[in-house]
């Protein structure tokens, strides 16, 4: 196992391996909490929260390919296709070989795909709502949970770019 020098980097004191001493434990938990408050709002669109997800990125973007869903999501391709197979199931989106390079599939939005964001522009209000007022007297003022948003981003970006080396130099190693 690596050691780190400096000090900015070492783990909390404690007992490492108790799980009240795991930065992922609370990370994790709150996105099964998370995910638990969207199942009601999300299901009379039909939708499962990761199927929201890939909705939102192409009520964004249109139309990406595969590789750039996986990229913007941070899903791998083996967990994205058979949510990208059901909404295709539901004539949400379609599936296309791009006509550029055939090796690549775009996904793109249905005109039933896109108009299913109109009954989805209540979700993130309605959401909202939630955390602000439903989570009883410690819940966080609305400019907390933008930072708190904010911080996590940024805490994913710098992940990310740690990760992509290991992640190429593994593509390159299993084709």
């Amino acid at each position: 196992m690596q050691r780190h020098a400096t000090t900015r980097s070492l783990p909390p004191p404690g007992d490492p391996l108790r799980l009240a001493s795991q930065l992922c434990f609370p990370l994790y938990a709150t996105t099964n909490l998370v995910v638990r408050l969207y199942r009601p709002l999300l299901k009379p669109l039909g939708l499962t929260y990761p199927q929201y997800l890939v909705m939102l990125v192409l009520w964004e973007r249109r139309a990406l390919t595969v590789r750039a869903l996986c990229d913007e999501l941070l899903l791998e391709s083996g967990t994205l296709s058979p949510l990208l197979t059901r909404l295709e199931t539901r004539r949400l989106v379609k599936k296309t070989v791009d006509p550029h390079d055939a090796r690549r599939v775009v996904v793109a939005l249905t005109a039933r795909g896109q108009a299913l964001r109109a009954h989805a522009r209540a979700v993130p209000e309605a959401l909202w709502c939630r955390f602000v007022e439903g989570l009883g007297s410690g819940t966080p003022a609305p400019a907390q949970l933008i930072e708190l948003r904010d911080t996590l981003r940024g805490m994913m970006a710098a992940w990310q770019q740690q990760e992509r080396p290991t992640r190429r130099s593994n593509e390159r190693q299993h084709p």
